[in-house]
């Protein structure tokens, strides 16, 4: 009996391949190219107790090369206060049921309250929701809530100098929605507003996406942009990296109607590659086209402040066909993780660690161009991030690697996009400079 409950018999495969029209395994397979298929037999080791399963991990982990990190490209190496871990353990954040049933999940929405609260201050928005996996998937999704508010617009415009992964996943989600995607050209490293003004003048566009700062870190100016979109009834989404809107003017100041990111610089450990989290925060008018989930704070029948889910439009609450997105994951340990980090830095400590950043990326720079070996790309503002042309860059890049630093991320032949955070002392960034 209990076998029923057991996945994947050789009837329940075989019942399967049948459903999808196929015969065995190697034609399901069959779009994987042969030579990247593995063929041997898997190096599973025997059962270890705790103490030999610590061991064995501790040893893997030694091989990583943790390098002094001056990359950057959407993820950065930024300080975070060691109570946060401990914060983060509490038993009224840890151990609290999901979102769904209030009266025992009250420490979950209480920080989802407070992490949209902050979210919706540091972008200067009047709303923002949780539910976003992490920056790349919220910018499809703003994407999507511009689709939707349009009534016959089909077309949403993307600035060229959006990261490369953002329009990546914008375009998979434009092919299934049946939207279709257009770039609004760059010039000299920033949005071209002559292109979006000649563009919106033909019609049919629900919304344009840009970025700030840019994907090469260019911090862009987006004066009548938002006017531009506005005239012609579209909406106006900004993509921004969150730490960088302590100094930088906000969404709200740019008249964006939707703000959305990634919350990784809020403290967030690289960990090779997350789990991260997204933010989306839109005009009050938009409240109700977010997808994701909404916590409100009231009061009980004994007066006391309690949370709730206030607004739920994810197809789990709603029926399907009225859902405005399937996002399924709030990834509330990194929005907790986000909100514990904002409490503790406050408004000043954001403020800080975004001018030292900026500093000494600004130090940086100025010490390679000194040294006549490198060039800017772009003689553009720039936050903390900026791309350069480096005279023999692999050879630069392979000798800094062998003195335990990342230099940054290689861009086409001859260039490197460095990024520098709070992190970097003045040492090691002198250390990389003498590397020339």
């Amino acid at each position: 009996m209990i076998h029923k409950f057991l996945p994947h018999t050789s009837e329940d495969i075989q019942q399967m391949l049948e459903r999808v029209g196929i015969k065995n395994l190697n034609e399901f397979y069959a779009e994987v190219p042969e030579s990247i298929r593995f063929k041997g037999d898997y190096d599973l080791p025997d059962t270890m107790s705790e103490l030999e399963i610590r061991k064995f991990f501790e040893k893997l982990g030694q091989k990583n090369n943790k390098l002094t990190c001056f990359a950057g490209g959407g993820v950065y190496d930024h300080y975070a206060p060691s109570v946060i871990n401990h914060l983060l353990s509490r038993s009224e954040f840890l151990t609290s049921y999901t979102p769904y049933q209030a009266e025992i999940s009250q420490g979950t929405l209480h920080y989802i309250f407070e992490f949209q609260s902050m979210m919706a201050e540091l972008t200067g928005m009047d709303i923002a929701n949780a539910s976003m996996y992490e920056g790349t998937t919220a910018t499809a999704e703003a994407m999507m809530v511009a689709f939707d508010n349009a009534k016959k617009a089909d077309t949403v415009l993307y600035s060229e100098t959006l990261c490369k992964n953002i329009i990546g996943v914008l375009k998979t989600y434009a092919h299934f929605h049946g939207i279709k995607l257009e770039a609004i050209k760059a010039v000299d490293g920033v949005t071209s507003h002559a292109d979006l003004e000649a563009r919106m003048q033909k019609g049919g566009v629900a919304g344009v996406i840009v970025q700030q700062p840019n994907r090469y870190g260019i911090i862009e100016d987006f004066t009548g942009f938002a006017d531009t979109c506005h005239n012609k009834k579209a909406l106006f989404i900004i993509n921004s990296i969150a730490a960088d809107l302590a100094l930088l003017k906000t969404p709200k100041e740019w008249n964006a109607d939707i703000a959305v990111g990634d919350i990784q610089s809020l403290g967030l450990p690289m960990a090779f590659g997350g789990p991260y989290a997204g933010y989306m925060c839109s005009t009050e008018k938009l409240m109700r086209k977010l997808p994701g989930r909404i916590v409100g704070k009231t009061v009980d029948s004994r007066g006391q402040r309690v949370f709730a889910l206030t607004l739920q439009a994810r197809e789990q609450h709603i029926r399907r066909q009225k859902a405005t997105s399937n996002i399924c994951s709030n990834q509330s340990l990194m929005a907790l993780y986000a909100t514990i980090y904002m409490s503790i830095m406050g408004k000043e400590g954001l403020k800080e660690a975004a001018q030292i950043s900026y500093d000494a990326a600004h130090y940086l720079c100025e010490q390679l161009l000194n040294s006549k070996r490198v060039k800017l790309v772009y003689d553009k503002p720039f936050f903390n991030e900026f791309l350069v042309h480096v005279e023999d860059r692999d050879k630069f890049f392979d000798k800094a690697i062998q003195q335990g630093i990342l230099p940054g991320i290689k861009v086409d032949d001859d260039k490197l996009l460095i990024a520098v955070t709070e992190k970097r002392s003045k040492e090691e960034i002198d250390t990389l400079v003498g590397l020339l």
